[in-house]
């Protein structure tokens, strides 16, 4: 396993960190995050490790259970730039790249910004925009970066995408593409609280709004040094074979009609380095894999038409292609 640096030294302008500070400031971050939502621990981890894997997160649930509110949560516990975006069907991809403007004083265009230029971007009920306003985000997710009249603006350091977005039966609501949902690195459901934590919840929000009170516990150099640290997280080679094995199985399942990509690989890659690291260790384990895999690779499959009529789940197939991936020896 590699050894960690201990000495502080400063790289592209980030101080460097290990994962003894990755434990610590998240710890800062998920009870910063607690305040304000109740009751969604796993949820919370989910959404840290995304952060620290460079990941975007897809959090998709009926309306009024905290999916905003996690993504504004998480924006206001680091201080850096957060902005959010509420998709209509009348917003347009300008809108959230920018657009050139001619400056008349100059007489030349400049570039305006886009909503997209932050380093959290809320994107609030991302399926009620149009299909040609979602792929506005591709590249951004994709590559840190917006091309715009033959120019690329590359994207500050970190970035994540936080969107939220309610079922696909509720009204005006257009599905995803599956090249968007793909570039999600994981999607995680809020569902209802507990009556203790809906109770708590209204002694809480019942007065006032806890997210004004929420300060930022960290900024966003520490958190660009952390995931310089989580990359060093040791993954074994057979535990690449059982990444790899995890998702090949998704393509070889009778009950999808649609695998994870090799994108998913991957991704799966960079969120057990980052599970690993939440929990202090500097290498990876199965358990890891498992733990992840409904998250990371359940909506970029598309079950068959015989599950769907079978009543079978996303997640019940996954974890069915799971258990039929031999697990490597844990010594």
């Amino acid at each position: 396993m590699p050894d960690m640096k201990e000495n502080p030294v400063e790289q592209n302008g980030a101080e460097s960190r290990n994962l003894s500070d990755v434990v610590e400031v998240m710890g800062q971050v998920r009870t910063a995050i607690e305040s304000v939502i109740e009751g969604k621990t796993e949820q919370i981890d989910i959404a840290l490790a995304v952060l620290l894997a460079e990941g975007h997160l897809l959090v998709e649930d009926v309306p009024g259970v905290g999916k905003t509110m996690l993504a504004k949560a998480l924006g206001r516990s680091i201080d850096c730039s957060v902005r959010r975006l509420q998709f209509t069907p009348d917003l347009l991809p300008s809108d959230i790249t920018g657009v050139s403007i001619y400056n008349q004083d100059t007489h030349d265009f400049e570039f305006k910004p886009g909503g997209i230029f932050a380093n959290i971007v809320v994107g609030d009920e991302i399926n009620r925009a149009s299909p040609k306003t979602q792929s506005a985000l591709l590249e951004a997710m994709a590559e840190r970066q917006v091309s715009s009249d033959g120019i690329t603006h590359e994207l500050s350091a970190p970035f994540m995408v936080v969107a939220t977005q309610n079922p696909i039966e509720m009204e005006g609501t257009y599905p995803l593409p599956e090249a968007q949902r793909d570039r999600f690195m994981a999607r995680i459901e809020m569902g209802y609280p507990t009556r203790a934590s809906e109770l708590d919840m209204l002694d809480s929000h019942g007065g006032s709004n806890p997210l004004e009170s929420l300060q930022p516990v960290t900024d966003a150099e520490t958190i660009v040094a952390l995931t310089r640290a989580v990359k060093d997280v040791y993954v074994a080679p057979a535990v690449k074979d059982y990444i790899v094995g995890v998702v090949a199985a998704t393509r070889a399942s009778k009950d999808l009609r649609l695998g994870a990509s090799p994108r998913a690989s991957l991704h799966l890659l960079r969120a057990v380095r980052a599970q690993a690291a939440l929990q202090g260790r500097d290498y990876s384990i199965p358990d890891d894999v498992q733990a992840l895999a409904r998250v990371v690779l359940g909506h970029r499959v598309l079950p068959s038409v015989q599950a769907q009529l079978a009543g079978r789940t996303v997640a019940e197939i996954i974890d069915a292609a799971v258990e039929t991936v031999a697990i490597p020896d844990r010594r």
